[in-house]
């Protein structure tokens, strides 16, 4: 039990800003997306206020709400359904107990009190606290609790109950009504503060319902299972040691575990408790019940006490929510101080990661030079870094101090290890990396933002609706496609590969007050507007902006990898903080478009080796160079099978070469350890003498047309001669290989602006490698030749598009 609770990170949160709520028990807590939202409670009075904490940015906020606000109350009903929650039942005061249905609109904080239908048969629920309210599909399932018997609320007389009901929820926000279902097999014996959870089995699914644990004069540790189907009860057998009889835990499913916390639990092992409050304390204790083998596994035992603050310290009536594969507790109370015969609340807030995190998206570029890129990857929820690779296709120098020496597949943190790079909520263990300085790229170097948004002119949006023939060019310059746009840098439109899809990173939900005004919407349509800055200036866009994503290649190739490579993948599941795979080439599958992929084909093994760029806080990366390592470290790793942390202070930096191609793949980091890697992206330093690539591209609409801007490229190398838009159009070419959009010319010019009309759009290809878009690109020219190209993708409805 103690080497299963060491190997445990539990980490406590601090230095948390905004309204921290008082400490309380008996509250409700759930989670949408990165948002913890805590609702009742009592400590001193019963909490009325809706308070939300935001795990990404480690902030409190208090939402403001309005309709029909309910009262406070304890020990409630409290269920999230996309973005609404229920709330039901509960005390709202001492010995008077509530049976009424409120709904939040959590997109608008917007409160409802909701009316469902009596059951057809019986009456509906009676009011009730410390009762389970638990969501499958568009069904809340409510069982037990404990009712007042006495019609005086200050004359408390106790009943226990096993009813059980059926509420019937109405899409997007309402209910129908209540229904008594009728079961099969015996119903679990009366019970509050119990707990109830629904979990599906992906390979026979079927849904079960689980009841655990409770009060009904003692505590109890029984495991009761229905079949939603079915509407059958049973008690299934179990292995391992079960907990102990509890109340007021909590219980999580995550992944295919039921994780319990807490609560109240005898002080012998009998669980018979008398009246007097020494016989039953709060428990600290930690379990998870694996749902398919039903097995008990204890985590934290009750003699583990919490005497370092390594541990959640005991409690009771705590909140527990899991967001992603992170359970977060909070709050509770810790017992009673005998001497002045008070409940203690605990003011703590923490986390555990659960597993090791999933693999991001592939590496995305946003902006190539001579020596450096700027990527981007899409965020990957509750994890505290990044760990970003590269290798390289030429053969690269030794280590420094170790002439010829080889290098090592990977350098990666070990499970043990970790970084002072982070601060909030905790930071990664102790090794002294050095300071990144990529973590926030400037706003004033003319990046192009991961999604640009540009203000309408009017309400409508853009739409496209397709057409069997591309309709007759105006002109030559209209029918001029990439073939002929072909320069030194060996950016060859007319056959170059696809770019990687360029995902939008989920949206940070600002811990401002109402920030979540459209949440709703993004959870139907992912394409919803979403706040964004548009290049050096924090322009905030309205809900009619046109919504686009941009990248620029990098003017030879930005390849997505997984079309050249063959890979295990459960040895990239596999993967830990140890040594990785190297990748596996197939040779043959070569449809490069360059060169250079040649010798990479017949390089040694030695030559193909992953190289530590850096460990990252967030989902941005500037590289212009990444980390060597000597030969003694290599065969460390490769006699021992795990390497040590590596201190990046004392290791020779390599610096990215003109015109190579690079290999890119990141994994996530938490408490657990680094998850398995993302899928391989590949992109190309430019040539030098080309210009760069233009920058701050929009798109304005008009009423028949739109209009499309740009910014010179921050590296010209010279003057510029003109620009060059293109749009992806649809052709009998792009039918037979759908990885290749083909392009016509629809502007050549000084002007950094052009006029895109709607004859053109009529004949435009709607991309759906990624979110469905029209896809743009602009390129500038200099003496020497055209440089790389933007590219944007103007995202676009579920439906293709027509202007109105």
């Amino acid at each position: 039990m103690a080497a299963a609770a060491a190997g445990l990170s539990w980490r406590r949160v601090s230095s948390s800003t905004g309204p921290v709520p008082r400490s309380r028990h008996g509250h409700r807590a759930v989670a949408i997306r990165e948002l913890v939202i805590i609702f009742g409670g009592g400590n001193e009075g019963i909490a009325d206020e809706l308070h939300v904490y935001n795990t990404a940015t480690n902030q409190w906020f208090l939402p403001a709400v309005r309709g029909d606000i309910p009262p406070g109350c304890a020990a409630h009903g409290f269920v999230c359904d996309g973005t609404r929650i229920l709330v039901f039942g509960g005390m709202v005061e001492y010995g008077r107990y509530s049976n009424d249905l409120y709904e939040l609109q959590a997109s608008r904080w917007l409160w409802k009190k909701v009316k469902p239908q009596a059951p057809s048969t019986g009456s509906p629920p009676c009011p009730r606290l410390g009762h389970s309210f638990s969501l499958y599909g568009n069904k809340c399932y409510l069982f037990g609790g404990l009712a007042n018997e006495s019609e005086d609320s200050n004359n408390n007389v106790p009943r226990y109950l096993n009813d059980f009901y059926e509420l019937e929820l109405q899409h997007g926000s309402g209910v129908v009504g209540w229904s008594i279902p009728m079961t099969k097999g015996i119903l679990p014996s009366p019970r509050e503060s119990h707990t109830a959870i629904v979990y599906c089995r992906k390979d026979l699914g079927s849904p079960k319902m689980y009841i655990f644990g409770g009060m009904c004069g003692s505590r109890l540790n029984d495991l009761w299972e229905l079949d939603i189907e079915t509407m059958t009860w049973s008690r299934p057998e179990t292995k391992g040691t079960v907990p102990l009889p509890r109340s007021l835990h909590t219980a999580n499913v995550i992944g295919n575990k039921m994780y319990v916390f807490g609560g109240w639990v005898p002080q012998s092992a009998g669980g018979e408790i008398s009246a007097h409050d020494g016989e039953w304390k709060c428990t600290g204790s930690f379990s998870y019940l694996n749902l398919d083998t039903t097995e008990w596994i204890g985590l934290i035992s009750d003699c583990q006490e919490d005497k370092s603050n390594l541990l959640p310290g005991p409690r009771a009536g705590h909140c527990a929510v899991a967001v992603g594969t992170r359970l977060y507790i909070w709050s509770g109370r810790d017992g009673y101080r005998k001497a002045w015969n008070n409940q203690v609340c605990c003011k703590d807030l923490w986390y555990l990661d659960t597993e090791k995190p999933p693999a991001p998206s592939q590496v995305q570029l946003i902006r190539a030079t001579t020596n450096s890129f700027q990527v981007k990857w899409d965020e990957v929820p509750t994890v505290e870094g990044y760990l970003l690779q590269l290798h390289a296709d030429l053969p690269l120098p030794s280590a420094a101090g170790v002439p010829g020496a080889a290098v090592p597949e990977t350098s990666v943190l070990s499970s043990q290890g970790g970084s002072s790079l982070h601060q909030s909520p905790q930071p990664l263990p102790s090794v002294p990396y050095p300071e990144m300085k990529v973590d926030h790229p400037s706003q004033t170097n003319n990046v192009i933002p991961n999604n640009v948004q540009v203000s309408l002119s009017s309400n409508s949006l853009l739409k496209v609706e397709g057409k069997d023939k591309v309709a007759a060019p105006e002109n030559k310059n209209t029918q001029e496609t990439l073939k002929n746009h072909a320069d030194a840098t060996g950016f060859r439109e007319s056959n170059a590969p696809s770019l990687l899809p360029v995902c939008t990173s989920s949206p940070q939900t600002s811990a401002n007050v109402g920030e979540l005004h459209d949440l709703d919407k993004r959870s139907v349509n992912p394409d919803a507007s979403v706040s964004s800055t548009v290049s050096s200036t924090q322009t905030m866009v309205t809900q009619q902006a046109v919504k686009t994503e941009s990248s620029s290649t990098n003017g030879a190739v930005v390849k997505d990898e997984t079309s050249l490579t063959t890979f295990n993948s459960k040895s990239e599941a596999a993967e830990t903080a140890h040594i990785a795979p190297s990748t596996r080439v197939n040779p043959g599958q070569t449809n490069d478009s360059h060169s250079s992929k040649t010798p990479q084909r017949q390089m040694k093994a030695r030559d193909r080796q992953w190289y530590d760029v850096g460990i990252f806080k967030n989902s941005t990366a500037v590289v212009s160079q990444f980390y060597l390592l000597p030969e003694e470290t290599l065969n460390c790793s490769s006699k021992t099978g795990s390497a040590n942390v590596p201190d990046y202070r004392l290791l020779k930096k390599q610096d990215l070469f003109p015109g190579t191609v690079y290999r890119f793949r990141v994994a996530a980091i938490n408490g657990c350890g680094v998850g398995p890697f993302s899928k391989i992206s590949e992109f190309k330093t430019c040539i030098p003498g080309f210009p760069g690539a233009p920058s701050t591209v929009k798109i304005t609409k008009s009423v028949d047309c739109i209009h499309l801007s740009w910014e010179p490229p921050a590296s010209p190398s010279g003057n510029i001669l003109e620009y060059s838009a293109y749009l992806a159009i649809r052709s009998t070419q792009l039918q037979e290989n759908p990885s290749q959009l083909v392009f016509m010319r629809i502007y050549c010019g000084l002007k950094t602006s052009c006029i895109v009309t709607a004859a053109q759009l009529s004949n435009a290809h709607v991309d759906y490698t990624s979110r469905p878009a029209i896809v743009f690109r602009i390129s500038a020219k200099n003496e020497r030749g055209y440089g790389p190209a933007t590219q944007v993708r103007w995202l676009q409805g579920k439906v293709g598009v027509r202007l109105s």
